[in-house]
């Protein structure tokens, strides 16, 4: 039912499942509810009633050797790299635009909408190590950056941003870079205005937190998130400044397959 309703948003992760069936639903919201739907999706994916790629999944990491089968084989290719050859598409903005996201399950969906506009798509997946803090930092040297943040309003959601704004932006001050932190989503407006599933925070986490409801990132209709997304990029660039990359974009392609053809 959820996975037909965004069949343009796949992957979906098994958290915005959930919440979605919670939120449009009424499937019940516990954390027995969670495991139940998680084995009854893994056993409708194994059966093969639900595509593998409809869910996403994270943890296995692997770093594959970039080889070719041959001198012809690797020609062919940058050929193909050729036909997507792409610009800085922020080239002369005012400010670079990052896209940050507490959940890396989302990161798909989020690309959708940014990677047009040349836009960055991180996760920290939760509490980041200062020494990636610190290599972000140094990475920006000299960049002037706007980072629009998608996490959950909890404790720890409120923390994460909180650490990773302040860490960041003193780590870039140190090399000259000029980087903000904006909380985009999800917020206690947001939530009202969506009607997001709450739950109070949890009595174990000692984090100050203003409020007495939390609410879930991946709570969100993943096309309501988009059309968030999309409206935050629209106020914040220049759309002839970007118009005028992709002109240069397609004068500079056909010029590089031209090469390429002659060569």
């Amino acid at each position: 039912m959820v996975l037909d309703e965004y069949h343009d948003q796949l992957p979906l992760t098994l958290r915005q499942i959930f919440y979605r069936l919670v939120g449009a639903h009424a499937y019940e919201k516990t954390e027995l509810a969670y495991k139940r739907l998680a084995e009854a999706l893994n056993r409708a994916r194994r059966a093969r009633v639900i595509e593998m790629g409809a869910i996403r999944d994270d943890g296995f990491t692997s770093d594959r050797p970039l080889c070719f089968e041959s001198a012809e084989d690797f020609l062919d290719a940058v050929v193909d790299w050729a036909q997507d050859f792409r610009l800085d598409r922020q080239k002369g903005q005012k400010r670079r635009l990052v896209l940050w996201c507490e959940a890396s399950g989302m990161v798909p969906q989020l690309s959708r909408v940014a990677a047009p506009f040349g836009i960055e798509v991180c996760s920290s997946g939760g509490f980041d190590s200062l020494t990636d803090k610190h290599r972000i930092g140094q990475l920006w040297a000299g960049s002037v950056v706007t980072v629009l943040h998608i996490g959950d309003h909890d404790p720890s959601g409120v923390h994460v941003f909180s650490s990773l704004a302040e860490d960041i932006e003193g780590f870039a001050a140190d090399y000259g870079a000029d980087v903000e932190f904006i909380r985009l989503a999800v917020t206690p407006e947001q939530a009202a205005r969506y009607d997001l599933p709450s739950a109070p925070p949890k009595p174990t986490d000692n984090r100050r937190f203003e409020g007495q409801d939390t609410w879930q990132a991946e709570a969100l209709d993943p096309r309501m998130l988009a059309e968030i997304v999309a409206a935050a990029i629209d106020e914040r660039i220049d759309r002839a400044l970007y118009q005028a990359v992709i002109e240069e974009e397609d004068i500079a392609r056909l010029d590089l397959l031209s090469r390429l053809r002659d060569a």
